[in-house]
């Protein structure tokens, strides 16, 4: 979904040049009423993320040029991705981020769900983007982040990265980057990370906050 995050600069920079509401109304709603999914109003969507409504509109065509049918299942949501990462294996984590972005657990991702998720992303607080980051993580959604669910992603981000990656990394790279992140969050030592062990780690040690920059990277 890179290419729809991207016409969002490409729509700031030119913005200048656009001065036809009423025709972009009219494109709008022509172009909304051939879709199989119909978002919910701008004015809405405004209120509800970090987002002007020219923003939205900008997004809106990103997102209806990558999927025409105005929602985008996970088949599709793996090829996207897997062209801006030639040179590696983009499918596992393409699942995890899939599952991240469907919190209705439907099966698919409609405009709305990936505009708010968008908007916490790029322009939420330091907590609402942890808070998002450790739901991430959250494989089975239990509320808790156990090693092998924290190995699971990790693994899946180095595979997305390749064999091209500089400095090249070991095969037991994933394991002792979680091994060092558990030795740091697991604050009472039971096993697993609950979300404020997890925002508070990150909070306090800015070597897990850049480290979790890759994942910022690979949206």
């Amino acid at each position: 979904m890179g290419a729809v995050v991207g016409t969002l600069t490409m729509g700031e920079r030119t913005k200048g040049e656009r001065r036809r509401p009423s025709r972009d109304k009219i494109d709008d709603d022509f172009e909304l009423s051939i879709v199989c999914h119909r978002p919910e109003g701008l004015d809405k969507l405004e209120a509800q993320t970090n987002f002007s409504k020219q923003e939205l509109q900008v997004l809106y065509r990103g997102f209806k040029n990558e999927c025409p049918s105005g929602v985008v299942n996970e088949d599709t949501f793996k090829q996207i991705y897997a062209q801006f990462f030639p040179h590696g294996d983009a499918s596992t984590y393409a699942h995890y981020l899939f599952n991240a972005f469907d919190s209705a657990h439907s099966g698919s991702i409609k405009f709305e769900g990936f505009i708010m998720a968008l908007s916490t992303l790029l322009r939420g607080s330091v907590r609402e983007k942890l808070t998002w980051t450790f739901n991430l993580y959250d494989i089975n959604r239990d509320g808790y982040i156990n090693k092998e669910e924290m190995t699971d992603i990790v693994s899946a981000i180095y595979d997305m990265m390749g064999k091209y990656t500089y400095p090249a990394l070991k095969t037991d790279t994933p394991k002792q980057h979680v091994d060092a992140f558990f030795q740091k969050m697991d604050k009472n030592r039971d096993g697993v990370v609950t979300l404020d062990e997890f925002i508070l780690s990150c909070q306090e040690d800015e070597n897990i906050l850049r480290s979790l920059q890759l994942f910022k990277n690979v949206i």
